[in-house]
């Protein structure tokens, strides 16, 4: 019965992926958009750590973590984040999203370990007025590209193992530009979608060791190489007028003109992550990692303010860990897994040759539920996004989290007396 449950619960979040705004960000009108966080609620309360791995939790961040799993787990996130815009004078606006994050299922079968799952990859999702006196622009953005994933691990010893995630990329955007000039009658509306499609890899290495009885190392590795995505780009132009109550509508006596556009391609950019720590077996853990990424080629978007707009290499930090009383404590609360983290990101984007980067502060709860090990999370961050600087926006957000790990053991071998 759980089994034809997570395939229909997996089916309908493929749909809900496909179909939610994930970020009210200004932001996300450049590239395709804002790149999601792509791992669970556990891995965000750590400052967004691949480094642990552990064998009753899925690792969404590192595929060579599903080497270390003993039990079945499914695994099921969402989160709330709310957002403040502020300016350089002060004025600032909110807005906020709900979003489900990830579903995913790891099996394993010996040696060979596997994992199934859909996440969104990226979201685009603005609304931004430019008005002056020759003219008012709107500029509107939704979509975004998701990823539904197969990960294969191998492990060759309780200390090693090795994983690789195929991904395939899915999804589109949809930006909307209106203009109304001074003294025309009619304004125009301009709607360019774009479908994404395609493959791409993640490698992993996962290393543990024991240092002393009490003291265990923890290492490991991606690599996603560069991969080009291909894209069916459209554009729909429409003559428009605005009614009362402020909303637009055809011009009358006008047609809807749909034109096809060359296909193409992005590039999304080679992504490498070295992370180590040290830890306590079932006690506690303190890690640190360094991502690199390489250059984005996306088409870059004219600004809607005539920003000048352009993709470098980014580098990102992220420092954090976990505490456990007792794990085997009759205690519920002895039990409780305390987990806090930091990150320091660079996103890649730079506009009027200022740094969009990201600074995030986390803390987070796992609470026993249930037998098999089984545990709801509970994640909570702050951070800011941007800067107010070159007439810039800044962004305040806070998002709380929330998952489920549930353990169920598949391969049971049985025996008759």
């Amino acid at each position: 019965m759980i089994r034809r449950f997570i395939i229909i619960v997996a089916l309908l979040s493929t749909a809900i992926m496909a179909a939610q705004e994930g970020t009210t960000s200004p932001y996300s009108y450049y590239g395709i958009g804002l790149t999601k966080f792509q791992g669970t609620v556990e891995n965000q309360s750590m400052g967004g750590l691949r480094t642990y791995s552990d064998s009753i939790h899925v690792n969404l961040r590192n595929p060579a973590s599903y080497g270390k799993l003993k039990l079945t787990t499914y695994a099921v996130g969402g989160s709330h984040q709310r957002v403040q815009l502020e300016n350089a004078a002060g004025t600032s606006e909110n807005s906020s999203t709900s979003t489900l994050d990830y579903l995913a299922i790891g099996i394993p079968t010996g040696k060979f370990n596997f994992g199934l799952g859909v996440m969104p990859y990226s979201s685009v999702g603005y609304n931004i007025q430019n008005i002056n006196n020759e003219a008012a622009n709107t500029f509107r953005g939704k979509g975004g590209m998701n990823k539904v994933f197969l990960t294969t691990a191998y492990s060759f010893n309780n200390n090693l193992s090795v994983g690789v995630d195929v991904n395939y990329n899915f999804g589109n955007t949809q930006r909307n530009f209106t203009v109304f000039q001074d003294r025309i009658q009619y304004g125009t509306r301009q709607i360019d979608r774009t479908n994404f499609s395609g493959f791409n890899v993640n490698l992993g290495v996962d290393y543990q060791a024991k240092i002393t009885n009490r003291l265990r190392l923890h290492t490991a590795a991606t690599y996603s190489p560069e991969t080009g995505i291909s894209t069916e780009n459209s554009r729909l132009s429409v003559p428009v007028v605005f009614v009362p109550g402020g909303t637009e509508q055809l011009a009358p006596g006008y047609d809807v003109t749909n034109t096809v556009l060359p296909d193409g391609e992005i590039t999304l950019p080679a992504q490498m992550t070295l992370g180590a720590g040290l830890g306590g077996l079932n006690k506690w853990f303190l890690g640190a990692e360094y991502t690199n990424i390489q250059e984005a080629n996306y088409n870059i978007n004219d600004g809607p303010s005539n920003l000048t707009a352009r993709y470098e290499a980014a580098s990102q930090y992220r420092l954090g860990g976990y505490y456990i009383p007792q794990y085997n404590s009759q205690s519920y609360w002895e039990r409780i897994v305390y987990r806090a983290g930091m990150r320091y990101e660079e996103s890649g984007l730079y506009l009027n040759n200022e740094g969009i980067d990201e600074f995030g502060i986390s803390f987070g709860l796992g609470l026993p539920a249930g037998n098999n090990f089984s545990n709801a999370n509970l994640g909570l961050e702050y951070g800011q996004r941007g800067t107010t600087n070159s007439g810039l926006l800044k962004e305040n957000f806070f998002k709380i989290s929330i998952s489920l790990s549930l353990n169920d053991q598949w391969f049971q071998q049985r025996r008759f007396d």
